[in-house]
């Protein structure tokens, strides 16, 4: 504790001297960017230096967008200061946005073709940003994966869940039995925007409040705060993905994640250390789980005539 306070100690005293230099010698230049600031130096000497400018931007929001081809009816003014909200939220939550769009390179490309192999509009991508991230975290309530996926769920979607598979951790799979849902839904809302307020409250809460409030339209029903914001976070995703510099996000093709070129190794007979196995096959245990997130434990048991894909990087 001692060493800690006398670390404040000289860092204060290091920063005053810093300053006092800076007051000294520092040049006297203009930031047209700045807030000129009237200083006085050490010998008495008066000038003007500049600070950064400290303004937060103001964005200009659309006045029109889209969700799966379905116009938001923006001119409504609850329903633009719900989308304005969540531009503010999540453009102004660099660090997270920032990494989100790294992240994507790797696992946007995977979602977008399965998307479009199953006839989803390709606005839900950005749904299973706003339910995780693209991380495979576990929610309150133990949704699982990209796509937040119940275990009752998963399992009337045919997804294994077991001691030593997940496949709601599973990108490929995850991503067929959210579009055999988001399906399902449409075939009894008839329009995307309802299937994706579905997805957060249900078929049946959808149903149910449209049914209390005699309204068919998701954007004039009067929801709780979670589903109230839910189809706005994800337009916002939208927006911001779509206009990454308006919203002062410029990054490089260097800047973005990409996976590895992999190679893929079916597997039919139980293997009782995933470890040694992954050694025996020139790679680690590390990069099978990364790789492999829906292997839960440390061992694979196979039943009789089944087998799976395994993935690995090609060094």
């Amino acid at each position: 504790m001692r060493r800690y306070h006398l670390y404040i100690i000289y860092s204060l005293i290091a920063g005053l001297l810093i300053w006092n230099l800076f007051l000294q010698f520092g040049e006297k230049t203009a930031n047209p960017n700045g807030e000129e600031v009237l200083v006085r130096s050490a010998e008495g000497e008066h000038f003007r230096i500049n600070i950064p400018d400290a303004k937060v931007r103001i964005f200009e929001i659309p006045k029109k967008i889209t969700f799966a081809n379905e116009t938001v009816p923006l001119e409504q003014a609850d329903v633009f200061e719900r989308f304005e909200r969540e531009i503010y939220v999540n453009a102004y939550w660099q660090s997270n946005m920032i990494l989100l769009m790294k992240r994507a390179g790797k696992y946007l490309p995977t979602i977008e073709k399965i998307l479009q192999e199953q006839g989803v509009p390709d606005d839900f991508k950005y749904l299973a940003m706003a339910e995780s991230g693209l991380l495979n975290v576990i929610s309150s309530a133990d949704a699982r994966g990209f796509w937040q996926i119940m275990e009752g769920t998963a399992k009337d979607y045919k997804l294994e869940v077991s001691d030593d598979v997940d496949e709601r951790y599973h990108l490929e799979k995850s991503t067929l039995a959210a579009c055999k849902y988001l399906k399902t839904a449409y075939s009894k809302f008839g329009n995307w925007t309802s299937v994706a307020a579905s997805y957060n409250i249900g078929i049946t809460g959808i149903r149910k409040r449209k049914e209390e409030q005699n309204q068919s339209n998701y954007y004039n029903l009067y929801l709780v705060e979670e589903t109230s914001r839910y189809l706005f976070r994800i337009l916002a995703f939208k927006e911001i993905f779509e206009n990454p510099k308006k919203y002062g996000f410029e990054l490089s093709e260097e800047n973005i994640y990409k996976q590895p070129l992999f190679r893929e190794l079916k597997v039919n007979q139980s293997i009782n250390s995933l470890a040694n196995w992954a050694i025996q096959h020139s790679s680690n245990y590390k990069e099978l789980k990364i790789h492999n997130p829906w292997l839960r434990s440390q061992k694979l048991k196979i039943k009789k005539g089944g087998d799976y894909i395994i993935k690995l990087p090609i060094n």
